[in-house]
């Protein structure tokens, strides 16, 4: 064995999607990966689970180029130490032992204008983690050496796992938002993304908050940092226009972010802001064609408003939000379990019955 090098099995525990289409997951035994040019191995201890994990497994997300195959490891959001440098890797900084994070995109080509405008998340030819490329419901996984995001030291690698899909998410979106200290912001949607999404609008931009969900979702919402909270479920659209309308002194938010993937969101959204304002699209619709309420071209020139979409985030944004982390602004409200709950953990997501994230401990 050769200095600092750790050893490593030949097998290894792996969650696969065994039925793409329904929710079901196996745990199974697979051979370690060895690292090609370019590449580390990384020994995750801890992975986030995503509802795009869940999307991939059930191939609601008419968007993708291929269905999901039967034994794709899924996950984007693992967290652990290097065992293996591939050839080639010199240049990247990297050694044996640090602690790193694979994201949802798993590498970009650095090379297309998409990347050269520093959005990673729609770089011409990048690969998806658990999608494109084995992802992290395994314990040993392969990342580009130049891609792989470090975890700052002073943050667990528990806290660290749904900072690596969630935290960067919301960071890029609410930057996209053009939204600025003091103003308002309606986050629709206080599930893994949303909450952070409060909670980082609130104390690490100083934004006024006005969350949107479910009345179960109140106690999270407001413990995040919103200074109201809106239970669509006691209101019809318009009674919701009216009190956002009323809470921000009868002229609406400057930008509202839409965490969920839920279609009434959607519908609702540009009603909700004042003049010059932006809508911000992040969760994704699964199934048909979605319409945005409201998205008339005289509307739209009327008041000036604007819709974007936020794909992820680029390098830098994940580490700045692993840096919001690191201070204690944003935190996941999470529970873990183990790899063999992960059927149990989409089924609860899929009824909506989770509250925040859940990590698993892949030990």
């Amino acid at each position: 064995m050769a200095k600092n090098e750790i050893p490593i099995p030949q097998k290894q525990k792996a969650v696969i999607y065994d039925h793409p289409g329904r929710i079901s997951t196996k745990v199974v035994e697979i051979d370690v990966p060895e690292p090609g040019p370019g590449e580390i191995l990384i020994n995750l201890t801890h992975t986030g689970v995503c509802h795009s994990d869940l999307a991939i497994m059930m191939k609601t997300w008419k968007n993708l180029p291929y269905p999901t195959q039967p034994g794709q490891v899924g996950g984007h959001e693992g967290v652990g130490r290097i065992v293996r440098l591939g050839p080639s890797t010199e240049s990247s900084g990297l050694k044996i032992g640090d602690r790193v994070g694979i994201k949802w995109v798993w590498s970009v080509c650095s090379n297309c204008p998409a990347c050269f405008a520093g959005l990673d998340g729609i770089c011409f030819n990048h690969k998806v983690s658990g999608y494109y490329t084995p992802g992290t419901f395994q314990q040993y996984a392969l990342s580009p050496a130049n891609y792989a995001t470090p975890i700052p030291d002073g943050l667990s690698s528990a806290d660290a796992a749904p900072m690596l899909c969630a935290g960067v998410t919301v960071f890029a979106a609410l930057n996209r938002s053009k939204a600025l200290p003091g103003q308002w912001v309606v986050i629709s949607g206080v599930g893994g993304l949303g909450h952070i999404a409060c909670q980082l609008a609130s104390r690490g931009m100083g934004l006024r908050v006005i969350a949107i969900d479910h009345g179960s979702k109140e106690v999270l919402a407001l413990e995040s940092g919103a200074e109201h909270f809106v239970d669509f479920a006691k209101l019809d659209e318009d009674s919701i226009t009216g009190h956002v309308k009323a809470l921000t002194g009868g002229m609406g938010a400057h930008a509202a972010v839409v965490c969920t993937a839920a279609n009434a969101a959607y519908a609702q959204a540009l009603q909700l802001l004042r003049f010059n304002g932006t809508l911000v699209c992040v969760g994704i619709p699964e199934g048909d064609r979605v319409a945005i309420g409201g998205a008339a071209p005289g509307a739209m020139i009327s008041k000036h408003l604007t819709i974007t979409g936020s794909a992820v985030g680029n390098r830098f944004e994940a580490i700045r939000a692993l840096e919001f982390a690191e201070r204690g602004i944003i935190k996941a409200h999470y529970e873990v379990e183990k790899m063999e709950q992960l059927t149990d953990i989409f089924e609860r997501m899929k009824q909506g019955t989770l509250r925040g994230r859940v990590v698993l401990d892949l030990s």
